[in-house]
């Protein structure tokens, strides 16, 4: 016993301790609570219908091109059901300014969104992934008494084995809340 006495033992019992709440830590961090668990089996669907845009609207023209994006791609690439498709078509015209919401009932939007939807399938798409302009690359400007902001966004679309790019020009309008809302896109011409 006379070899753990001393500044030797104290040193390999501090050592020990320093093992045995580092394990007890590991361990506390490495339960999930009930919570994670029931995030981990949300689909991206339910990940994106969870945003309220009352208490949480994307605060940037990108932000906001973002989740129509990620919207767009649940549309395109996941299942779900009728249900979920109607909830995805209510949360994405939110997104939409008054203007283009007024062009299109709710029902002729639904109507031509599972059309378009179809096609995507029958061709055998899917949105493999997106890029947003950069924040710097907003262009803001005024005209007619509203703040807009143009930006792009690059879309890679897988079809087959292939995967094309399409440059997409977004246009947003602020309302009178402060929130950006897309007012149109368009495909932007090939340099």
């Amino acid at each position: 016993m006379k070899r753990f006495s001393g500044k030797k033992g104290f040193t390999i019992l501090l050592f020990l301790a320093c093992l045995i709440v580092g394990y007890y830590a590991y361990l506390s961090n490495r339960t999930t609570s009930k919570e994670d668990s029931e995030a981990a089996l949300l689909t991206e669907v339910d990940k994106v219908l969870s945003r309220n845009l009352e208490t949480n609207y994307p605060p940037t023209p990108r932000e906001l091109v973002k989740y129509f994006s990620e919207i767009t791609k649940c549309f395109y690439n996941e299942e779900y059901s009728e249900e979920k498709l109607v909830e995805l078509a209510d949360k994405i015209r939110l997104l939409y300014d008054d203007e283009l919401v007024a062009n299109q009932t709710e029902e002729d939007y639904i109507k031509q969104l599972k059309e378009d939807i179809e096609e995507f399938k029958e061709n055998k798409r899917t949105i493999y992934s997106y890029e947003p302009s950069s924040s710097i690359d907003v262009d803001p400007f005024t005209e007619d008494g509203y703040e807009w902001a143009r930006l792009y966004c690059i879309y890679s679309v897988k079809e087959g084995a292939q995967i094309k790019k399409s440059n997409t020009q977004f246009l947003l309008r602020k309302d009178s809340e402060g929130h950006y809302k897309i007012y149109g896109w368009k495909l932007a011409e090939s340099e």
